[in-house]
């Protein structure tokens, strides 16, 4: 009897045994599994986030590029700041492109992005403060431009109002004559004149007019040019020099000079022709300071 009660219990302790090995093993496994589970979740997390920032990496790439397109050429500082910020990003590329990352050199480069994200942020604003600084400099200069263009324009109308008033003051300043009364005349042995009215006989004329009272004239000498033009129209050749006046070039038969001092006043011209004269009428015109005083005609029969 005592030997069957001491295998019984032996048995009994066997089946005890066997038991807390099953639980064992069971406990084994189910911290096998959720450490297994654990770790899964850990390099989920890693690969999720190394996929964030590598995402990352390529907007601030694609920020850059963007804003290094809205401009034309850098400046030398922004210039730099751009190559420091692509080799930035390229070192980060690296470090995310390993096979794996410690919490360190994860943590590590997160704070290098937020940085890097700060960085470009200011990098872009500061081109965007370069390219409203180059608009308002190329508004400034349109306007500068134009204002200068405006002066330009208004010096010129000055100039040639200027130019316009000095033409009017000066056509107004010149000799004028009321009336041109012409006689001719033949000269005798001793000297003596006297009037005749054909051609044949007429030597000389007598050419007698008025200066207009003229206060913007120029006081003092002024040169009087005589033109006689034949029945034909051609001009008759006197001393053969030429002048200007009413802008163009022409030639005169008699010159000579008066003084005027603004006040009107009768003066009388002698001119010998040393031709014959033909029949016909002829045409007297006189010039004086560029422009035509006055002029008559006479007829010879």
């Amino acid at each position: 009897m005592d030997n069957q009660e001491q295998k019984k219990k032996k048995d009994t302790n066997k089946i005890y045994f066997l038991i807390a090995v099953i639980v064992a093993l069971l406990g084994t496994n189910v911290y096998l599994f959720f450490q297994k589970t654990k770790s899964d979740q850990r390099i989920v997390t890693v690969s999720d986030e190394k996929t964030a920032l590598q995402t990352e990496l390529e907007k601030l790439e694609t920020e850059l590029e963007q804003a290094n397109n809205t401009t034309g050429e850098l400046s030398g500082e922004l210039k730099a700041k751009d190559e420091e910020l692509r080799a930035k990003i390229a070192q980060l590329r690296v470090a995310l492109n390993k096979g794996q990352l410690t919490a360190g050199e994860l943590a590590k480069a997160k704070e290098d992005v937020k940085q890097l994200r700060y960085f470009v942020g200011k990098y872009t604003n500061d081109i965007d403060d370069l390219l409203k600084k180059n608009a308002a400099l190329a508004g400034e200069r349109d306007s500068l431009k134009s204002t200068v263009n405006n002066v330009t324009e208004l010096a010129n109308n000055l100039s040639r109002s200027n130019d316009s008033l000095y033409v009017k003051v000066k056509a107004a300043a010149a000799l004028k004559t009321t009336r041109v009364d012409i006689g001719t005349f033949r000269i005798k042995s001793n000297g003596k004149e006297t009037d005749v009215t054909r051609a044949n006989t007429a030597q000389k004329i007598k050419v007698n007019f008025t200066i207009n009272p003229n206060p913007i004239a120029e006081k003092g000498s002024h040169t009087i040019l005589m033109r006689v033009l034949d029945p034909a129209g051609n001009l008759i050749i006197g001393e053969g020099g030429s002048f200007m006046a009413n802008d163009q070039e022409l030639q005169y038969t008699y010159k000579t000079s008066v003084e005027f001092n603004g006040e009107a006043k009768n003066f009388t011209l002698d001119w010998t022709n040393r031709n014959a004269f033909e029949i016909g009428t002829y045409t007297v015109v006189l010039y004086a300071d560029g422009y035509t005083m006055g002029r008559g005609t006479f007829s010879l029969r």
